[in-house]
């Protein structure tokens, strides 16, 4: 039996869940920060390690707090976020008694998923398949969590309503998956910083292969939509950047910028958290086979194909072992390790940041062309008022990192470890966010609203023009460039 799930509100609220998400995020954020300054803030937050032996998966993010057990390393995790997310449910206007109870099962049973998720035969992926000495996984990466997350989910809110309403509260996929992304900026600025170091023609070649590629994915994965499945603009638009861009983060926030029902781009995550698994399963094996004598072509492609940064990210290093391997035995080249990975990074880097100039055009685009009134003036109140403000949250903490990293390249490795503590809070976020996405999902409903028909669609482009496009750029802007031979 299905439940419904409407946030229960008690006094009017002093701020909105896009503007809490920025407070929240930047409040992590600066206490990350802390460490430029030799403090060590967050190193008590509780990270959980790809693990054979389940008493070993849990440890702090940092070695000054070694000695913290990992259990208490996640009790003081959750009691941190307990009081961070509380405060914001007070200011929401909120129940705060009923979001505390609610919050806490929410927390434990998506960070329990978590755990599921990272178990080796689950996550360890074939390069690391030796280290657990294991003869077999599903290559997953830790991102299986978030599918243990949704399905855990889906059977709450479709099987166990009472469950369900003792935590509808603080089931707040919104909130949760646009304070992530805030953190997120942080992460991808030290990226970025380190990546300055690569040749200047693979970051130009990056950067052309991206706007090229999502030009191209997006117009077509909008018209096919809109012409053959008949899908409203409200479908159409985060679908598309769903599939073109950055798959979670760029429905959610697409969809915020147009106005969308909250349902329109939870549905659409779901749906890249499971193709992005798919396709992480399937092409570096390919690439190897295939792209094993145009090694940086294969680490531009996991970038432009693969939808979820993790998983992009795990292609890339999946494909770099699988080509290491391949070029060893075929040719006898020993390639240096790390540059193949680093365009795969360095490409969806570049497709994260356009993520904003692509909200603030389609919020632009909807205010002035969409949704205007014949004879209406628009005004820049109107654009302000649906521009995800979420989005100037990870646009400062991409930005303040990244200069820090140019301005003092001897500070990187202090700001790799600082968000690297801040993005230990950006997974525990997301894990929060699948969970959440499969309780207010309803099964009729989903189906009703036509999450058949975005699956056919999503199969469609992906697989039929979305990859190849993606090899076919990635083709023309990294044929014949080579990693340093050691």
């Amino acid at each position: 039996m299905a439940t419904e799930l409407p946030p229960v509100l008690e006094s009017k609220p002093r701020v909105t869940e896009d503007w809490l998400s920025v407070y929240t995020g930047l409040f992590i954020f600066l206490l990350s920060a802390a460490l430029f300054f030799g403090a060590d803030l967050l190193g008590w937050a509780v990270t959980t390690a790809v693990w054979t032996n389940a008493a070993k998966a849990l440890g702090p993010a940092s070695k000054a707090y070694a000695r913290i057990p990992g259990i208490v390393s996640l009790l003081l995790t959750y009691l941190f976020l307990l009081a961070v997310t509380t405060a914001g449910a007070a200011a929401l206007g909120a129940g705060v008694r009923r979001f505390a109870k609610g919050f806490t099962g929410v927390f434990f049973v998506s960070y329990l998923c978590w755990i599921a998720g990272s178990w080796a035969y689950f996550a360890a992926t074939p390069d690391k398949l030796k280290n657990f000495g294991i003869g077999w996984s599903l290559n997953l990466t830790s991102e299986a969590g978030f599918i243990v997350a949704l399905i855990v989910g889906l059977v709450v809110g479709n099987f166990l309503p009472s469950v369900a309403n003792f935590m509808k509260e603080a089931i707040r996929p919104e909130l949760y998956i646009k304070t992530a992304i805030v953190i997120l900026g942080g992460f991808l600025g030290v990226t970025a910083a380190e990546q300055l170091g690569l040749a200047t023609s693979v970051m130009f070649r990056g950067l052309c292969a991206i706007v090229e590629a999502y030009l191209i994915y997006w117009a077509l994965v909008y018209w096919i939509a809109r012409r053959y499945f008949k899908f409203s603009r409200e479908w159409a638009v985060p679908l598309a950047s769903g599939i073109s861009i950055c798959g979670v983060s760029a429905a959610i926030a697409t969809g915020a910028a147009i106005k969308a029902r909250p349902v329109v781009p939870i549905m659409v995550s779901s749906l890249v958290v499971i193709f992005a698994v798919v396709e992480l399963m399937m092409l570096p094996f390919l690439a190897q086979q295939f792209l094993y004598q145009e090694p940086m072509v294969a680490g531009a492609w996991m970038g432009l194909a693969v939808k979820t940064d993790g998983a992009a990210v795990a292609s890339g290093a999946i494909t770099e072992s699988l080509i290491h391997a391949k070029a060893l035995a075929e040719q006898g080249i020993r390639y240096k390790a790390g540059w193949i990975m680093a365009v795969t990074t360095t490409v969806k880097v570049f497709i994260d940041v356009f993520i904003c100039i692509w909200a603030c055009i389609l919020a632009w685009i909807w205010s002035s062309k969409i949704e205007r009134k014949p004879g209406q003036k628009v005004q820049t109140g109107q654009i302000w008022q649906r521009f995800p403000k979420f989005i100037l949250g990870y646009l400062l903490t991409f930005a303040v990192i990244l200069a820090v990293g140019v301005a003092l390249p001897g500070v990187v490795g202090k700001a790799k470890a600082a968000m690297g503590q801040a993005n230990v809070f950006r997974g525990i976020f997301f894990v929060m966010t699948f969970f959440s996405i499969g309780v207010v999902s309803n099964f009729r409903k989903l189906w009703e609203e036509g999450i058949g028909r975005l699956a056919v669609v999503y199969i469609l482009c992906l697989f039929g023009f979305i990859i190849w496009i993606g090899l076919a750029i990635s083709w023309l802007f990294f044929h014949g460039v080579k990693p340093p031979i050691l």
